[in-house]
């Protein structure tokens, strides 16, 4: 059974800077699709970084040029550099297993790592 857990979380000042991990456990091979979402109290869950099986990456606008997707297969480690924060980007973090013609049953997600961003 697939396990994701995320890790890195925590609290930063606006303009600082995070790494958020997500292991993955559970894989018989390399991960595949991947992606970080988020979720912002009152807000709904968002997709905020996106690397496909063959490393290619997307990003939502609001996070281009600052987040950095990245995934090691021989680790099964999924990474989000996170670079000058904003206070809108506090939020709950998430990593998500699967590619985006996945049936939403298909996917795994895991318990989140919360992202606190303060002036």
């Amino acid at each position: 059974q697939v396990h994701l857990a995320e890790s890195g979380g925590g609290s930063v000042q606006a303009g600082g800077t995070l790494r958020l991990s997500c292991q993955a456990s559970g894989y018989a091979g390399n991960i595949n699709c991947m992606a970080w979402f988020r979720q912002a109290s009152g807000k709904e869950r968002e997709e905020v970084a996106y690397i496909d099986i063959n490393g290619v990456t997307t990003y939502a606008d609001s996070v281009k040029g600052r987040f950095t997707i990245s995934k090691v297969n021989l680790k099964n480690t999924l990474y989000l550099q996170m670079t000058s924060l904003k206070l809108e980007d506090t939020a709950m973090y998430y990593c998500r297993a699967g590619c985006r013609n996945w049936a939403p049953r298909s996917y795994v997600w895991g318990q989140g790592t919360q992202v606190t961003v303060s002036s």
